[in-house]
């Protein structure tokens, strides 16, 4: 019995070695750069000068992150290959997880506003100045201090 193996290159065809397409990551790099770019420089130079426009730049960098992580989960997850129903049974539950996260927020603002409405102590806590401690220099010690010591027996 011969024992014949064959090479890696042999069993794909006459000596072609197979080469590795690093232009969708690199393209993927480049527009992760620019997005982040982007986000930074409305971030730090244009967003504080318009206080009045925070609820539009908020959802601005909403977008620009969904855009970031479309292009992560697409190239370097591979999903961005994958048939129509492999994609749907990840995107839904991040949906879904994304609306989970909303309903609470909206849930916990909705209890703090009751709050505020209708517990007749917490508008008075909250308003009420606390009292000034008495100084009495360092810590809790008096000023004699030292002097009440009793003295060591030698």
């Amino acid at each position: 019995m011969a024992h014949h193996e064959t090479t890696h290159t042999e069993a794909h065809g006459h000596g072609e070695k197979k080469h590795f397409d690093t232009k969708p990551i690199w393209r993927t790099f480049w527009i992760l750069l620019i997005i982040t770019a982007i986000e930074l420089i409305v971030g730090m130079f244009i967003a504080p000068h318009f206080h009045n426009l925070k609820l539009m730049f908020n959802i601005l960098y909403i977008i620009f992150t969904g855009a970031k992580a479309f292009y992560i989960i697409a190239e370097f997850m591979h999903l961005g290959h994958e048939i129509k129903n492999m994609i749907m049974t990840i995107a839904v539950p991040a949906l879904l997880f994304i609306w989970f996260i909303a309903a609470f927020l909206w849930d916990g603002n909705s209890y703090k506003n009751l709050r505020n409405n209708y517990d007749r102590y917490h508008k008075e806590a909250t308003t009420t100045p606390l009292p000034k401690k008495a100084e009495a220099g360092h810590g809790e010690h008096s000023e004699h201090g030292a002097e009440e010591k009793p003295e060591a027996v030698h």
